[in-house]
């Protein structure tokens, strides 16, 4: 079975999102590279595109994609208490005909209830993800307590392959305690405190993956730089199906 691939939308620059369609605009190359799917970015959306969600799901299907829709937003907010708008951003997940549908953790603690989380998972046909983040909330003993306090019944994981950098945990051993968990991988390296494509750097990427569930879909979120953004797309959805 081929392995899916999908584009963070945020791996193009600014003047590319910038251009008329913004995310929808970058459909036809996505497709055109060979990639299954695209990776929504609420951030990058002003209120006049959530409001043609609909729309914009639909073109997304037409080119033959799968859409998955990233909040920036964390399930728990700094209190404890469950993000109150999730109800709202699972609405638009539906609306966008997303598969998954992707938070940061945020501050869980063991025992927190979890009722009215399950009545909205429970009423959606969207899987809801939590990712190891760039904060201390994506910490591997975080992320630890929330999946074995029951988050399994509740999430999946996204493991970025190069956030584990920006808290000074190892990737590798993220992959041990929590690859059992994971659903989708962000797949990045990082060079001088930034985020850059993973050919070229040294194979720390590649053991992370090594180290993961095989089955799962892979995130191109590096910047995808060259005057041919197909061509550059295809070599990264080629080399992400092949590792």
């Amino acid at each position: 079975m081929k392995r899916e691939v999908i584009v963070v939308a945020n791996a193009y620059n600014k003047e590319r999102l910038a251009q008329p369609g913004g995310q929808q605009a970058l459909l036809p190359i996505v497709a055109a590279a060979g990639a299954d799917g695209i990776e929504i970015r609420r951030e990058l959306f002003d209120d006049a595109a959530l409001r043609q969600l609909p729309e914009t799901g639909a073109t997304i299907r037409a080119h033959g994609l799968i859409a998955f829709y990233s909040v920036p937003d964390a399930l728990f907010n700094a209190g404890g208490a469950l993000n109150p708008n999730l109800a709202r951003f699972f609405n638009e997940a539906e609306q966008l005909g997303a598969r998954q549908l992707k938070f940061s953790l945020g501050h869980f603690s063991p025992g927190t209830d979890c009722r009215q989380l399950r009545e909205i998972i429970e009423a959606s046909d969207v899987r809801l993800l939590v990712e190891n983040d760039q904060t201390d909330c994506g910490r591997m003993a975080a992320l630890e307590a929330w999946f074995e306090d029951g988050g399994t019944a509740y999430s999946g994981m996204t493991f970025d392959t190069g956030n584990w950098l920006w808290v000074a945990e190892d990737p590798l051993e993220a992959a041990a305690r929590l690859g059992r968990f994971v659903s989708y991988v962000h797949v990045k390296a990082v060079k001088e405190g930034r985020a850059v494509a993973p050919d070229g750097t040294d194979d720390l990427w590649r053991r992370a993956l090594a180290a993961l569930p095989d089955n799962v879909p892979r995130g191109i979120e590096f910047p995808l730089e060259g005057s041919d953004p197909i061509a550059v797309t295809r070599h990264y959805v080629d080399l992400l199906r092949e590792v």
